[in-house]
């Protein structure tokens, strides 16, 4: 499902990641551990194609066997609606939308209808431990 190799970022003259390479299979569960400032986020933004990698000539990113370094915009919006997905736990989730709603978007985005969409994503919540949640609109830790 991903397959990344020699991946690498720099702000500035900061090296963040140097070389990262990894395998996720499909239905694999992977945890990314590390102290503060290790590169967590920065790993998983270029994994999701939210940031590109420092060395495009010289990396390889493949979701789902699709060489995703080096694609538009547009084309890596597909990807990320079609391919992959994410789950933030704060500031993205809209608070206007219940947590099944946050979680049937991207699959409007895609055209899906709303009863496939919502079956798709009340799966998902029930795999995640969250299906107790689905009516819920808001953290509530935030304020």
């Amino acid at each position: 499902m991903i397959e990344a190799k020699n991946l690498q970022k720099s702000f500035g003259e900061v090296q963040v990641l140097k070389g990262v390479s990894l395998s996720v299979k499909q239905g694999e569960i992977v945890s990314i551990v590390g102290s503060s400032g290790a590169g967590k986020t920065t790993l998983l933004q270029l994994l999701g194609t939210l940031d590109r990698p420092s060395n495009p000539k010289e990396c390889e990113l493949l979701i789902n066997n699709k060489k995703v370094v080096g694609l538009s915009d547009k084309a890596l919006a597909r990807v990320r609606n079609e391919d992959i997905g994410f789950i933030f736990q704060f500031h993205q989730l809209l608070p206007e939308f219940t947590a099944l709603e946050n979680a049937c978007i991207p699959a409007f985005i895609k055209g899906t209808d709303k009863k496939q969409a919502e079956e798709k994503a009340k799966e998902l919540l029930d795999y995640l431990g969250l299906s107790h949640r689905l009516t819920h609109k808001q953290c509530p830790f935030r304020r």
